[in-house]
């Protein structure tokens, strides 16, 4: 059976776990009978809540006797890294551009790790049943996007499929009355673009952790592509760390995917993606070996904190109220877990206190863990977020963003002189007779609270995206 490893990437809300739920019905995943939820990937209560995808997920799909595995990657910034991580494991890429928003911050983003990664692109322009839609103008903004990020020549003529995740419907062409039921010509589309992963298993064992799970039953889960070789359950297999040194370990537990499903298997060969436990304190980047031909891949990039806050005991008058895990030690032990599968988390203990300094991310990040943790009965107080400036050279520099806001023309004023005043500079605007479009290169620190009072300006009409700049 041969493998395409796939992962679908977009800005934010362009409906990538909507898309992926379609195509898993129409490979025949579902039975009859099944009664399966929307966005089916997102199986944490938060990322339903909020409808974004929080964490990366990997599916496989059984096809016209292909094996296809697919990645659905978070489409907010503060989850970046895992876009570029996840580029590691797969072959190629679907990018999923929203017909009536078009190309963002974060498809420019997004577009420039697959590339750096040389995945090959395959255009997917999603949501083409809203009205007022533009196909043309998104098309030519996708294009000239390619360009900008020096996009080699051979993407250039990229695939074009276009679709309707709520509709279950795709089409080779735009019109809308041409959509076909089911997703199975982009499944087509997949098999005949996507190549095949370049490995052979007659090769001795190299497998690297791309991304990482926790499970209280056997501990850290490595994530990763199988680039060479074959892997068995019960294997002794060395580990080529991130400090250079390497370690023996024997494999406890091997899993495949299956539909929405990860199974415990046997075996399994180069090409696919698989999920590795019985390696205490495995790293994102790491390489599993054969402890014969010892042979690491060339490290991952894991994206540094850019905010941190305060966490503490609760010490105010009603303590003690609201939650059941109180303690400095349960608090601890709770974070210390976080790290266990959160790479681009840090926690550091004060001295002397009961208190700890968390780093992330960004505003989503910090705060996704501290809503899961009051969900988990966890008391704490938190202090206002800080931005983290690094010294370098004995110069001090800080983290900056590129902000994409869409507004009505009756609220431009105000916006202009809010970002005036959190030091945003405007790089470029553009408008039409109802909306306009304003790009700021603004300091992470600007953006500190401001969400709330630009809902509050715009009244809840205006649409706002940024990401960190490089």
């Amino acid at each position: 059976m041969e493998i395409r490893n796939v992962a679908i990437i977009a800005h934010v809300d362009h409906g990538k776990t909507t898309l992926v739920d379609q195509l898993l019905k129409s490979a025949g995943t579902f039975r009859v009978n099944e009664d399966v939820s929307d966005r089916a990937l997102d199986s944490n209560e938060l990322e339903r809540e909020r409808g974004i995808t929080i964490l990366a997920k990997t599916t496989s799909i059984l096809y016209k006797n292909y094996k296809i595995n697919i990645v659905d990657t978070p489409g907010h910034a503060d989850f970046g890294g895992e876009v570029e991580r996840i580029m590691n494991m797969v072959d190629g890429c679907l990018l999923l551009v929203d017909a009536f928003e078009g190309a963002m911050p974060q498809t420019r983003f997004v577009l420039r790790k697959a590339l750096e990664a040389h995945v090959k692109p395959i255009v997917v322009v999603n949501k083409i049943d809203r009205r007022n839609i533009n196909i043309q103008k998104t098309l030519d903004e996708v294009l000239n996007l390619f360009i900008e990020l020096g996009a080699p020549d051979e993407f250039l003529d990229f695939e074009v499929i276009y679709t309707s995740g709520l509709k279950g419907t795709s089409s080779l062409s735009s019109d809308i009355d041409e959509q076909k039921e089911g997703m199975n010509i982009l499944l087509d589309k997949i098999i005949e673009e996507i190549p095949a992963p370049i490995c052979s298993i007659t090769k001795p064992l190299q497998l690297q952790v791309s991304l990482l799970d926790y499970n209280d039953f056997v501990g850290r889960v490595g994530i990763g592509t199988i680039k060479n070789g074959v892997i068995h359950v019960n294997d002794l297999v060395s580990v080529s760390r991130l400090d250079g040194s390497t370690k023996q370990f024997k494999i406890l537990k091997l899993f495949g995917y299956q539909g929405l499903k990860r199974l415990e298997i046997e075996t399994a060969f180069a090409g696919d993606i698989v999920a590795v436990a019985g390696l205490p304190n495995i790293n994102v980047g790491e390489t599993i070996c054969d402890t014969k031909h010892i042979s690491p891949l060339p490290l991952l990039r894991i994206d540094e904190p850019t905010l941190q806050m305060t966490f503490g005991t609760n010490t105010s008058p009603l303590a003690g109220r609201d939650g059941k895990n109180l303690t400095a030690r349960k608090i601890e032990e709770r974070l210390f877990k976080e790290l266990q599968k959160d790479v681009s988390l840090r926690v550091k203990r004060i001295p002397n206190t009961e208190s700890w300094i968390v780093s992330g991310r960004g505003e989503l990040h910090l705060s996704i863990l501290i809503e899961n943790m009051i969900r988990e009965d966890y008391e704490l107080q938190v202090s206002k977020p800080e931005v983290i400036i690094k010294e370098i050279d004995g110069d001090k520099y800080e983290p900056y963003e590129d902000l994409l806001i869409e507004i009505p023309n009756e609220f431009v004023g105000d916006i202009m002189m809010s970002l005036g005043e959190r030091s945003g500079n405007l790089v470029n605007m553009s408008s039409d007779d109802f909306n306009t479009k304003l790009e700021y290169i603004i300091p992470s620190r600007g953006l500190l609270g401001f969400v709330s009072s630009y809902m509050t300006l715009t009244r809840g009409y205006g649409m706002i995206s940024h990401t960190y700049r490089e």
